[in-house]
């Protein structure tokens, strides 16, 4: 493997500042359309009860995908514990570095941290992203995108990646089974695009043993669900600003080898 450092350059300037927008119900109507209708996706996996979508997007940095699987003998309300439950999340998401919640903005949104390992030897990726979620009726949507904290900038030993949108579907089929959906936009800065699929049998697994892990941790504490739980210190929405890849330096890891086979997919076992 080439050990050659990654080239950077200076960040563009920043001609305005885009405000943050907590999602409404018009934001999670729209996500939930984007889910369900495929006019226009390229479908590029179809295996073991994952389907995978594809779709070009105008520039060729910025990527969308969306995928889903059908999670038998799992309730709807417990995919969404398991998406929620960060503490859980160290114990099945075996990419990641780190997460923890950096505050709340409402009832319903919050602001977090999340980084993942790459392979070597590229640099990490991490993201700070605003999160709204919301259940309706039969079905749970969470999505988020990339925003500027000003406790949080980027760090020196990892890239900034971008989240345009990204979230997650629950669609209950009856008692005891639901569908998710993944759907993302995001600019991952290289191409890194592999790494962020949600190993979405993984995350099936991981809910078939929720249920008894909850047992043992704090069974009653769910703030995503009794938001008079949540102890996080309240950010006020003014001091964020939407994160541009534009305004981030510049990352050219196209010379160096990436190491794939140490970060397969549980999604290419049969």
């Amino acid at each position: 493997c080439s050990e050659q450092p990654a080239k950077t350059s200076p960040p563009a300037p920043e001609t305005t500042r885009m405000p943050v927008q907590i999602p409404d119900d018009t934001d999670f109507a729209s996500f939930k359309d984007q889910c369900e209708n495929h006019d226009g996706w390229l479908a590029r996996y179809n295996k073991g009860g994952v389907t995978v979508w594809c779709r070009e997007e105008e520039t060729k940095t910025v990527q969308k995908l969306k995928m889903r699987i059908v999670c038998k003998d799992v309730r709807a309300e417990t995919l969404y514990d398991v998406l929620h439950d960060t503490s859980y999340r160290k114990k099945w998401d075996t990419n990641m570095i780190d997460t923890f919640d950096i505050g709340r903005l409402t009832v319903n949104a919050d602001v977090g941290y999340y980084s993942w390992k790459c392979p070597s030897p590229l640099k990490n990726r991490d993201f700070v992203t605003m999160r709204s979620w919301l259940p309706l009726g039969n079905d749970y949507l969470i999505i988020n995108y990339s925003v500027k904290h000003p406790q949080y900038p980027p760090k020196k030993d990892y890239v900034r990646a971008v989240s345009l949108l990204t979230g997650y579907l629950i669609q209950s089929n009856g008692p005891n089974c639901c569908t998710l959906y993944y759907l993302t936009q995001v600019d991952p800065r290289g191409e890194l695009f592999y790494l962020l699929f949600p190993a979405m049998r993984k995350i099936y697994k991981a809910c078939l043993k929720y249920p008894e892990w909850k047992r043992k941790h704090e069974p009653n504490l769910k703030p995503w669900m009794y938001p008079e739980q949540n102890t996080l210190p309240c950010i006020n929405v003014a001091d964020l600003t939407v994160q541009r890849a534009d305004s981030l330096e510049n990352i050219d890891e196209s010379g160096l080898s990436e190491e794939k086979n140490q970060h397969n997919s549980d999604d290419e076992e049969t």
